[in-house]
């Protein structure tokens, strides 16, 4: 599931960075934006997070309105969407443990844009 994971240093996740990375992936699109509209952008751990956690979750919305419209697929979107609540509680645990790690695809995205280093 983590590709690449990573610890991160004890500068580089304290306490409240690793808490906000947490709930980067928890409350949704709110924090991330939260994270990247206040000066918590410099803080190298919030921000790789925060971006990361906001390019997964936009393009979990993406992929679950385009399933709605189809629809057979469509009754099978709660269920991938259980999965992928499931995941980000995963992926959640990772970052207040203070892991760097890589979501397939999603940070590859935002590394190409140069959201993310």
């Amino acid at each position: 599931m983590l590709v690449n994971p990573r610890k991160a240093s004890a500068e580089e996740a304290g306490d409240q960075d690793r808490l906000m990375a947490l709930l980067a992936y928890i409350i949704g699109i709110i924090v991330p934006l939260i994270i990247l509209l206040t000066d918590m952008k410099n803080r190298p751990f919030q921000r790789y997070h925060a971006v990361q956690a906001l390019v997964a979750q936009v393009a979990l919305m993406v992929i679950f309105f385009a399933l709605g419209l189809i629809p057979i697929i469509g009754c099978i979107a709660p269920l991938l969407g259980l999965a992928a609540f499931a995941l980000f509680i995963y992926y959640a645990i990772q970052a207040y443990q203070g892991y760097y790690f890589e979501i397939p695809v999603v940070t590859a995205f935002a590394r190409q844009q140069g959201w993310i280093v």
